[in-house]
C-alpha cells in the first residue's frame, strides 16, 4: 500500500491490462544509449521534417524484413541504420528514415528519422514519422532489425528493447498497454507472427522495468 501511494504522490497512473498493473506515466528513468544520426553516419533529410507540439500515446514495433545477421558488432548495426535510410529515401521516396528509431540484433539502439532522440528527451514532442499510415502523428516507430515470421529476437536486442519502450514510456507517459504491433494498425505481417505472439511479454517485461 505505502508503493502505491508513493506511485500516486510521483504521479503516475495506473492502468488495469491483461491482471497487471501497469504505469500510466511513469516518473523519470535514465536514458539507455541510444547512438544519434550523426553518430552512424545518417544522411540530411531531403525534406523539411515535421516537428509535432504533441506527445506520442503509443509505441508501434516493427521488424525490416532484412536478414538475421549473426554479426552483432556496432559496425554493422550502423551499416543496418544506413541501408534502412537508403532504401526509405531512394526507394521509397521518403525525407529520411521513415522509424523514430532502429534495434539491431546485437542490441544496439540508434536513431532513425532525424530530430527524434531530441525529441524523446524533451518529453513534450514528437517529430512526424513515417512507419505507418495513420499513426505517424500519434505513435513512436521502432524497428527491429531482422524477420521474425518464424525467428525471435536474440536476448541482446529483446533487452535493448525492453530499455528503449520503458524510457519512451516514461518520458512520454505511454501506458505499456499501448506497445502494439505494426499489424494493429496496417495490413502487413509486420512485425512477424513470431514477433508479434511476444508482445505481451514485451508489455509485461516493460512493465517490471518501470517498476
Amino acid at each position: 500500500m505505502a508503493d502505491l501511494s508513493r506511485r500516486i504522490f510521483l504521479g503516475t497512473t495506473l492502468a488495469a491490462t491483461g491482471g497487471l498493473l501497469l504505469p500510466a506515466t511513469a516518473w523519470a528513468m535514465a536514458e539507455p544509449r541510444i547512438y544519434g544520426c550523426d553518430e552512424w553516419g545518417a544522411r540530411p533529410p531531403q525534406d523539411t521534417l515535421v516537428t509535432l507540439d504533441h506527445k506520442p500515446v503509443r509505441i508501434l514495433i516493427h521488424h525490416i524484413a532484412c536478414p538475421n545477421s549473426t554479426d552483432y558488432s556496432l559496425a554493422h548495426a550502423f551499416q543496418v541504420a544506413r541501408d534502412d535510410q537508403h532504401d526509405h529515401m531512394d526507394n521509397n521516396g521518403w525525407a529520411d528514415t521513415g522509424q523514430h528509431f532502429t534495434v539491431s540484433r546485437g542490441g544496439y539502439r540508434l536513431e532513425g528519422r532525424h530530430g527524434s532522440l531530441a525529441a524523446l528527451r524533451s518529453g513534450t514532442r514528437m517529430i512526424r514519422g513515417a512507419h505507418c499510415p495513420g499513426q505517424n502523428e500519434s505513435a513512436i516507430g521502432i524497428e527491429n532489425e531482422g524477420t521474425y515470421i518464424t525467428e525471435l529476437p536474440t536476448q541482446a536486442q529483446w533487452k535493448a528493447l525492453v530499455a528503449l519502450c520503458a524510457y519512451t514510456c516514461s518520458q512520454y507517459g505511454i501506458p505499456v498497454a499501448e506497445i502494439k504491433g505494426h499489424r494493429d494498425y496496417y495490413n502487413t505481417e509486420c512485425p512477424g507472427e513470431a514477433f508479434y505472439g511476444k508482445l505481451a511479454k514485451l508489455r509485461s517485461d516493460v512493465a517490471a522495468a518501470l517498476g
